[in-house]
């Protein structure tokens, strides 16, 4: 199975800065792509960014120029910097990681459990 541990949640002042990170363990042959979605209370998960195999980033408009997702040279942990942060970023906040777990697996979505950011004075 694959396991994606996400820690750096938590409660910030506006303008405040935090740091997500993600570590996908398990049984893995290669990882596609990581990333960050989030959800505010309601039915939508947006993508906040993501980050591929040949490290190429994409953001949404609404964090760009805020945030920042990078990878370690393994590409199993991602990290999102997000700096200058608004209410309207306060969310839960999901990691992603497309996985296959053998050469002739076909790459599945794993999520992780979420974490709570929350942007208020």
């Amino acid at each position: 199975q694959v396991q994606l541990v996400e820690s750096g949640g938590g409660l910030v002042q506006p303008g405040g800065s935090l740091t997500l990170s993600c570590t996908a363990r398990g049984i893995i042959w290669r990882i596609y792509a990581m990333g960050w979605y989030r959800q505010a209370p309601g039915p939508q998960r947006e993508l906040v960014a993501t980050i591929d195999g040949g490290d190429k980033t994409n953001y949404a408009d609404s964090v760009k120029g805020r945030f920042t997702i990078s990878t370690n040279n393994t590409k199993n942990t991602v990290w999102l910097q997000m700096n200058g942060l608004k209410p309207e970023d306060t969310a839960v906040y999901y990691c992603n990681a497309r996985v296959a777990k053998g050469i002739s697996s076909v790459p599945y979505d794993y999520w992780g459990q979420g974490t709570q950011v929350t942007v208020a004075s």
